[in-house]
């Protein structure tokens, strides 16, 4: 059963959403077209030849609805039948020249209405807004997303792989901000200390969202690197990204001539150490301690690379 605060959520996001587009209003974006017959107008302007029993299914609009909107269309001028080509009785509608201009001023309208809208808003809150647009059309679009890919880092990435650690170990596993503080220092060190022939760091990245990062640095000993801070994020689980990163982190460590890749980690997080195993590391050492607010048992894996 869907919590009552989630249904609260959506329908308050929807509400704004109606709201600051100026969707109630009887006439969009200063145009003599509700947003329905904008829709309509929408739907000709970008189809070869439609049929109305075509149009009724992608916009999930009553028959009677469309057919009353397309006799308005058709008394102004905006819209013309024509035969069907195989000889069928359902009669492809197509915009006149009337009707490809009113779209085009629409167009326009609603554009300048949009581009008025962004400019408003500082760029932090325009590209937050924008993330979400996309993030929103994927999920109800079921749109299929782009591949991942690793690049270097950038400036921010480092703010950001402590925020989403911090937060992601706290809401899996009930971790203090102990490990927040552990995150910073271990890439404080990384950049005040950065050796680039011996060390680098790889984020993952989808459709320009930051989807998961590790971090090859030096060991204790010259030719033993070490592995740290793997992270992925929830929804990209189980989806390759996890051993994207491992493979490109063994794949630098043997380049720079490191002869073992150690990492540790802690035996609660399973899935991070099933990746690990699939990659060839083997445990070889257990220690049990108390960190981040809880009982944990600390474990470190080594691959040898020759």
């Amino acid at each position: 059963m869907i919590p009552e605060t989630q249904i609260a959520a959506l329908r308050a996001f929807n509400r704004l959403y109606t709201r600051k587009l100026g969707l109630l209003n009887p006439r969009l974006d200063s145009s003599p077209f509700s947003l329905t017959e904008a829709r309509v107008l929408y739907e000709l302007a970008h189809r070869s030849d439609p049929t109305a029993a075509e149009i009724t299914r992608v916009l999930d609009l009553d028959p009677a609805q469309l057919s009353r909107t397309l006799k308005r269309f058709e008394a102004r001028g905006l819209v013309e039948t024509v035969p069907h080509p195989g000889g069928g009785r359902s009669r492809p509608i197509r915009l006149t020249p009337a009707g490809r201009e009113a779209f085009a001023a629409l167009e326009r309208n609603t554009r300048d209405a949009i581009a008025g809208l962004l400019t408003a808003l500082p760029t932090g809150k325009r590209e937050i807004l924008l993330a979400a647009a996309r993030s929103i059309g994927e999920v109800f679009e079921e749109a299929p997303a782009g591949a991942v890919t690793l690049r270097d880092l950038r400036p921010g990435d480092l703010g950001w792989i402590v925020h989403r650690q911090a937060v992601l170990y706290t809401q899996e596993y009930g971790w203090t901000q102990d490990y927040e503080a552990l995150v910073a220092r271990i890439l404080a060190d990384f950049v005040q200390a950065f050796d680039p022939t011996r060390e680098a760091a790889w984020i993952a990245e989808q459709d320009g969202r930051v989807v998961g990062s590790i971090f090859l640095v030096r060991g204790d000993a010259p030719d033993v690197g070490r592995l740290r801070l793997l992270y992925v994020e929830p929804d990209m689980r189980g989806r390759g990204v996890g051993a994207m990163l491992v493979q490109a982190c063994i794949e630098r460590a043997r380049a720079v001539g490191y002869r073992r890749l150690e990492l540790w980690t802690n035996s609660i997080l399973v899935a991070a150490r099933r990746i690990y195993q699939r990659a060839g590391f083997v445990l070889v050492d257990e220690t049990a301690h108390h960190s981040f607010g809880h009982d944990l048992l600390g474990q470190t894996w080594a691959l040898d690379l020759d």
